[in-house]
């Protein structure tokens, strides 16, 4: 079981400026902002725009309005993930430097034809320096020094005992690609340890994402913070609300509906005497009511 921060609370919403937020990523930022709050938490805000081809223009000012028009003020300075390339290259560096990754020209034909799981060519027979690579980390054949088992788990806040065997489940994976760009993975983990991040509250579609940090937690002596993943908000065809199922953006002029209607999917409706309430006294109300327990296993959006 790996070890998770010590000392006070520090969470933190981490939005990709691809689109407007919705009703779906304001749960997300909702649940993470009281969860903070109710044990006197700080709670931070990072902004993670490291694929600009994905992203849209003018998404990230437009998510800084929507979390200050519903009172979801952050704590610290704003962190651009774009602004810390350097940290991150760095990283990389070390890592290989170390014998912990290695660069490797494999396509993603090679990994669907093993079965989705990397088979390891590039870590056997290294590319020439002149051919253009991405960069994958190790989960097997670690140099000598570095003991940790490849059998991660970790209890989730929501979801319970989680367990993978990252080398054959996930096999290495990418932390550079052949593109230059960050990947997420590595990003994501500099962070959290650099902000000294002790819990993760966010959507369930990440699940599958934690074991793989977790693994670059021990690799890059990083204490882990707890994680807690809430389920999706799906529409009625159980899609996840996102921009390609066409998810209307917040409308932020009614913030306080929009919260209210956040609330009530975390399975904490307001009291009838909040109607009409600002979002800073239904975010008070939230902060003073909240209850992990309370959190239902599917969250669905009607109407």
């Amino acid at each position: 079981m790996l070890l998770t921060s010590p000392g006070a609370y520090r969470g933190r919403f981490a939005p990709s400026p691809t689109g407007p937020l919705h009703i779906g990523s304001l749960v997300t930022a909702v649940a993470s902002f009281l969860d903070a709050r109710s044990q006197q938490g700080t709670w931070l805000v990072r902004m993670e725009d490291l694929d600009p081809p994905r992203e849209q223009p003018g998404a990230a000012d437009a998510i800084i309005r929507s979390l200050e028009a519903h009172g979801l003020f952050w704590d610290e300075a704003l962190v651009y993930q774009s602004q810390r390339l350097d940290s991150y290259h760095a990283l990389v560096q070390q890592l290989q430097k170390q014998e912990l990754a290695f660069r490797c020209n494999c396509s993603r034909q090679v990994v669907k034809q093993a079965g989705g799981i990397y088979p390891g060519h590039c870590r056997q027979q290294p590319p020439g320096d002149d051919q253009t690579c991405a960069v994958r980390v190790k989960t097997c054949q670690l140099p000598d020094e570095f003991t940790h088992s490849s059998n991660i788990q970790y209890r989730d806040i929501f979801q319970g005992n989680q367990a993978q065997q990252v080398d054959k489940e996930v096999g290495d994976f990418i932390i550079r690609r052949r593109d230059g760009l960050i990947a997420y993975q590595l990003a994501v983990v500099a962070d959290d340890i650099a902000q000294k991040i002790t819990h993760v509250i966010r959507g369930s579609d990440l699940l599958d994402n934690t074991q793989r940090q977790l693994w670059l937690f021990q690799l890059l002596k990083g204490r882990a913070p707890e994680f807690g993943h809430i389920p999706i908000v799906v529409n009625e065809q159980g899609q996840k609300l996102s921009k390609q199922t066409y998810a209307p953006a917040l409308d932020d002029t009614k913030a306080s509906s929009n919260l209210a209607q956040a609330m009530q999917l975390l399975h904490h409706p307001l009291p009838t005497e909040l109607q009409g309430a600002t979002p800073t006294e239904i975010l008070q109300w939230g902060i003073e009511h909240w209850s992990r327990e309370k959190i239902p296993q599917t969250l669905q959006i009607t109407g």
